[in-house]
């Protein structure tokens, strides 16, 4: 059972890293990457980040970029929570396939349909 802290800051970093990955879209070269949620350890010392990744072609090239990356992202973090967290999370990326879990499961349906 999440804590209603745990909530509160998975919250603030889900909308923290979708601000910097917001930032560096110009830089992935029209790869589109949100934060679909983010899990916080109850010590609060680490924090899971779910990725949605447009095209989801790109998507392990972009997590893999991102998981070598996770430093500088997490000192980006840290320089805009510093004043609500006193310490900030160690970061890990993984990607939130969800999405082309539903449009399998879409395809699947409409193919049953047709026959």
């Amino acid at each position: 059972m999440e804590s209603t802290r745990q909530a509160k800051i998975a919250r603030l970093l889900q909308k923290e890293l979708s601000e910097i990955f917001r930032q560096q879209t110009a830089k992935t070269h029209g790869v589109i990457i949100s934060v679909s949620a983010v899990r916080v350890s109850p010590d609060l010392s680490i924090a899971r980040a779910y990725l949605s990744v447009f095209p989801s072609e790109k998507a392990d090239e972009m997590l893999e970029s991102i998981n070598r990356s996770s430093k500088t992202i997490r000192y980006e973090l840290a320089q805009k929570v510093r004043y609500q967290l006193r310490k900030t999370p160690e970061l890990t990326f993984h990607l939130d396939d969800s999405l082309d879990y539903i449009e399998k499961i879409d395809a699947l349906l409409k193919q049953d349909e047709a026959k």
